[in-house]
């Protein structure tokens, strides 16, 4: 099959450190090319891929200090799709809403994965308008505030089984991993840590708009805390360590996630989740199997204590069943398939 991905331009493909949606365009790729499909990447000129890769911008607009909007690069590479769509069996954009006027112009079909929260105040009318556009949900939790949009199937993510390393023997610390943000619960993460009496190590990434809440609220925190170590943003072996290491992984988000890479990454290497029961966690996190949905502080430090109870072989068999690349891509390709006769039908 031909297939065509389009990514956001925000980050490279793979992103160097931070950046879920760009990440997992990566891994959809590479799978596709193993199984022995023409993929071609539509990406930032910086990006890593066997796939052929075509780019709008020579590096992603994040890293690009020249950029000031992003927008315009956005433009032109939806623009480059079109030239290039009578090359493809289907393309797959990842890249917002940008695109959804000329879906109508392809002649080709395509599927829109949504990477955000879906939020009926902004998306109900634009989902309305263009009803051609086939979305692709990430969870059932993002789907569900507008159950009725033009949904073609949920597809979680995946991730290739040999990217983080099981560790059978857990650390002695608690890990907050991501970015720091109010909506992430950093604050709860560090209150449910000091009640469990564990040390709590922070990876997380500081954007600009969360800086002021990072100097004015979490800095003075962690200067006051001794058992709290701030690590920055992570990557790779570093990353892979952090989460390998860690005796548990705390994901106290308070917003409707709707999905957090993290958490599979976590089971990936064995580390168990303590998760606040919001979005798509229950999907991903199974209560008493490979961690715990919870809903307070109180009963999270309980959670901690309970631990030890958890296999961590039986979070990386849960990782290995339901949440691999190869998995995620063998969905996509179906739907890829039920699009193309879809369109079929109507010639």
């Amino acid at each position: 099959m031909r297939i065509a991905q389009v990514a956001p331009l925000f980050e490279s493909v793979p992103p160097a450190r931070y950046g879920g949606t760009e990440r997992v365009v990566s891994w959809l790729t590479e799978e596709l090319v193993s199984m022995g499909h023409e993929v071609t990447l539509f990406a930032s000129g910086d990006s890593r891929t066997n796939a052929r890769l075509i780019s709008s911008c020579e590096r992603a607009l994040w890293q690009d200090v020249s950029c000031r909007e992003t927008l315009p690069h956005h433009v032109l590479q939806v623009e480059e799709v079109l030239r290039h769509a009578d090359e493809f069996d289907v393309v797959h954009f990842h890249c917002d809403y940008v695109h959804f006027p000329l879906v109508g112009r392809l002649q080709v079909p395509s599927v829109t994965t949504l990477h955000g929260l879906v939020h009926p105040p902004d998306h109900e009318k634009l989902f309305q308008a263009f009803p051609e556009v086939a979305l692709v949900a990430i969870s059932e939790s993002q789907r569900s505030p507008l159950p009725q949009a033009a949904w073609c199937g949920t597809v979680h993510h995946g991730m290739p089984p040999g990217l983080h390393t099981y560790r059978e023997q857990a650390g002695d610390y608690l890990l907050f991993l991501g970015r720091i943000s109010q909506d992430k619960g950093i604050e709860q993460a560090i209150e449910i840590a000091s009640q469990a009496h564990m040390h709590l190590k922070v990876a997380a990434k500081i954007y600009d708009e969360d800086r002021s809440y990072f100097e004015q609220t979490i800095r003075p925190i962690f200067k006051a805390n001794e058992n709290i170590t701030f690590v920055g943003e992570v990557g790779g072996a570093e990353k892979n360590e952090l989460l390998g290491n860690a005796y548990g992984l705390l994901f106290p988000v308070v917003w409707s996630e709707p999905f957090g890479l993290v958490l599979i990454e976590a089971l990936a290497c064995g580390t168990p989740i303590i998760a606040w029961n919001r979005g798509a966690v229950p999907e991903i996190v199974e209560h008493g199997v490979n961690g715990f949905v919870v809903d307070s502080i109180s009963d999270a430090v309980l959670a901690v204590a309970s631990l030890k109870h958890i296999r961590r072989r039986c979070c990386r068999r849960r990782f290995e069943e339901r949440f691999t690349s190869r998995r995620m891509a063998e969905r996509y390709v179906g739907l890829y398939e039920k699009r193309i006769r879809e369109m079929e039908r109507r010639l």
